[in-house]
């Protein structure tokens, strides 16, 4: 057998692809960006371009969305600046600070900023 005869397998596999052309790419990205109602990100729109099977890597999408100033709307987180109220309930000094008790565990006093109380914290 001769040696020169001998092609890599990918030779023998390869399919030869259509160019698209720059116009082509730049129109359809924009008409499915529209479509979209400029909702749509690289990730959707590689989607929409490869049922239509036009094959293009996520970096191409975005550096031709960029070149078109096609940036996608999208919703931002909600800031909620309001307090749904602080637990101040006033609480009655039955001790008056006076710590003298005749037996142990009498009166105990302590500092407790939460407590669950009916599934919440309080």
């Amino acid at each position: 057998m001769c040696r020169w005869l001998n092609i890599p397998r990918s030779s023998y596999y390869y399919q030869a692809v259509e160019a698209v052309s720059e116009t082509a790419l730049d129109e359809n990205i924009k008409m499915i960006f529209l479509e979209s109602k400029s909702r749509y990100r690289a990730r959707k729109i590689k989607k929409r371009l490869e049922s239509k099977g036009i094959i293009l890597s996520r970096r191409r999408i975005r550096r031709i969305m960029k070149r078109l100033h096609l940036v996608s709307v999208y919703q931002k987180a909600s800031f909620k600046p309001y307090s749904k109220g602080k637990n101040n309930a006033p609480i009655p000094n039955r001790l008056s600070r006076q710590f003298h008790q005749q037996e142990p565990l009498e009166v105990i006093v302590t500092d407790l900023t939460y407590v669950r109380v009916n599934k919440r914290w309080a």
